[in-house]
């Protein structure tokens, strides 16, 4: 591979927001790793975008777990030998039901997906961009709206996003004297399979239901790869983007 290439990693690549960014990645000349729990949608993920084999990587990861992650992080590097860009997408949920009837084993699925994981793949990512030359990288997570203002009966989800906010600020002051630059996007109502329910009708904070609107996915897209292509001197610490008329401001 040639020095200049740039070289993005991005779980949960095989749908929603992780392929849109995939996408937006690949046609801006990244070579791209997708990692995901299975390997026919990050495939699919690779032929809809019409890219360059030689410059994806398909890698099936449970982010939650460690030594999977660790294999993940090799292969990307021996794939392509330096690591530019993790997008921290991958993402999972627990139903909306009371707090009181979710298991803990379902907790737990969260925490692993939703925290655990961004954890280990920011250590895994950090190693391979401390040790590059040049030194230096950019880690984007994928925080929420829920990172701000929980929907009804989603504390797992809303648990681990607020907690994500704090990730991203400890990476961000661990790693600043490293030439590694750390961001957090705040999505609300991207048009993905996750949101299909949201313009039929959802949980409001006053026991209604209410239709909400979306935006197209692709926006998100544009929007991590604005804050990608940035030159490492200069961050975007955190930015919120969302369907304009959702009920985030003023919600509850």
């Amino acid at each position: 591979m040639a020095d200049s290439l740039k070289v993005a990693l991005v779980t949960g690549a095989g749908s929603g927001i992780g392929r849109a960014v995939s996408h937006a990645l690949m046609h801006d000349g990244y070579a791209v790793v997708l990692a995901g729990r299975r390997m026919e949608p990050l495939q699919e993920t690779v032929d809809l975008a019409e890219a360059d084999a030689a410059r994806c990587l398909c890698v099936p990861t449970d982010v939650g777990k460690p030594q999977q992650v660790a294999e993940l992080f090799a292969q990307a590097e021996q794939a392509f030998g330096r690591l530019d860009l993790l997008f921290n997408n991958a993402g999972s949920y627990t139903p909306g039901v009371p707090m009181e009837e979710l298991s803990y084993e379902q907790w737990q699925a969260t925490v692993d997906v939703n925290l655990t994981g961004p954890f280990l793949c920011a250590q895994q990512a950090i190693r391979i961009m401390k040790a590059q030359t040049p030194k230096g990288g950019r880690i984007i997570n994928n925080g929420s709206i829920s990172a701000h203002v929980p929907r009804p009966f989603s504390a797992p989800y809303t648990s681990t996003k607020h907690a994500i906010t704090g990730l991203t600020k400890s990476i961000s002051l661990d790693c600043r004297n490293d030439n590694i630059a750390c961001g957090q996007i705040d999505i609300g109502n991207a048009e993905t399979p996750m949101t299909r329910a949201m313009p039929k009708g959802v949980p409001q904070a006053n026991g209604e239901r209410a239709a909400e609107p979306v935006m197209d996915v692709a926006h998100v897209a544009e929007a991590v790869l604005q804050m990608a292509s940035l030159p490492l001197d200069t961050n975007v610490q955190f930015m919120t983007i969302m369907a304009t008329s959702m009920p985030y401001i003023g919600r509850g």
